[in-house]
């Protein structure tokens, strides 16, 4: 009786219900693979960031609060006095000011001649195509190949800048032992190395720009310098933009052609501040006071980037 009355009161399960039960459940389970999929894709970039950009950053904090011995072992905490002895150094200042200087000639300087190339590459003449790919040839060099071939350029004796000036009748210039020329000298080394780069981003702004535009502008009489002036620039002003952040950051963040070419010298002129940070932490075993450079300079970048943001981009004119 008892079985019977149980039976008759439980609810009937049809078809149709059991159906729409078998969907929502293939529905939660197509929801919970969705983000479990998207997470197993983004799991190689998760690692690598994490092992190669916020490990060491971690890492870094860390051993800024710390001494470390000649070995480089950690020897005793001091919490933030790396941070005050360096902003109290003059030679961290010195290398700073070293880092400005350089930044204040490759930013415009690459910005400026990748525009000129873009333009001229941009004409219709025959055989641009070849300049085209001459102009983008140093994007496929390495800082290291670069540094090289430009060591020969500049060498004293065999190099060619000397041997022009030899025929015009000018002295030889000792372009990476002379403190007055050594930074100019690599700075203009990093403008032909970053040339490739600019060259192609700002081409394919140019090629992006519809051709009405210049139509229009020889229609209503405007010579080239005010067609570019007026019309070519403020359109290629997000280009400018993303390679005004991204060299002003690599220019703080140069190393190799210092390393190569001049070790930081002569008379510490071309010490910008990573070669500093790279001298005091793996020539001097001070991995405490390196790791608060390096903070220090990436909350400078930082500052930096978010200041470009903040009133640049004001400027900037998006279609």
């Amino acid at each position: 009786m008892n079985s019977s009355a149980q039976n008759a009161t439980a609810p009937a399960v049809t078809p149709a219900s059991s159906y729409k039960a078998v969907r929502a459940k293939k529905r939660s389970l197509s929801r919970l693979k969705e983000p479990a999929l998207a997470y197993l894709f983004l799991a190689p970039s998760i690692l690598l960031f994490g092992l190669f950009l916020l490990y060491p950053l971690m890492r870094s904090l860390y051993l800024s609060l710390f001494l470390t011995d000649p070995r480089g072992h950690i020897a005793a905490y001091v919490g933030f006095d790396n941070f005050r002895q360096l902003l109290t150094s003059s030679s961290f200042w010195g290398s700073l000011a070293v880092t400005g200087k350089f930044a204040l000639i490759t930013v415009p300087g690459g910005l400026l001649l990748g525009l000129i190339m873009s333009a001229l590459a941009h004409s219709r003449l025959k055989g641009m195509r070849i300049f085209q790919f001459i102009f983008s040839l140093p994007l496929a060099l390495s800082v290291s190949t670069s540094a090289v071939i430009w060591m020969m350029l500049f060498h004293p004796t065999l190099g060619m800048f000397n041997y022009f000036l030899d025929l015009a009748g000018f002295p030889a210039v000792q372009w990476l032992t002379d403190p007055k020329w050594a930074l100019l000298s690599i700075s203009v080394m990093t403008i032909w190395m970053n040339s490739g780069f600019n060259f192609i981003v700002l081409l394919s702004g140019l090629q992006g720009i519809p051709e009405d535009m210049y139509d229009s502008a020889k229609v209503d009489g405007a010579g080239p310098v005010r067609t570019f002036v007026r019309i070519i620039l403020p359109l290629l002003s997000p280009v400018v933009f993303f390679l005004t952040v991204v060299s002003l950051i690599g220019a703080f963040q140069a190393f190799g052609q210092m390393h190569i070419l001049t070790k930081g010298g002569p008379a510490g002129s071309t010490e910008v501040l990573v070669y500093s940070i790279y001298k005091e932490a793996f020539v001097n075993y001070q991995f405490g006071t390196g790791s608060a450079m390096a903070i220090v300079l990436f909350v400078l970048i930082m500052i930096l980037t978010l200041i470009q943001f903040t009133l640049v981009e004001k400027k900037v004119h998006y279609q």
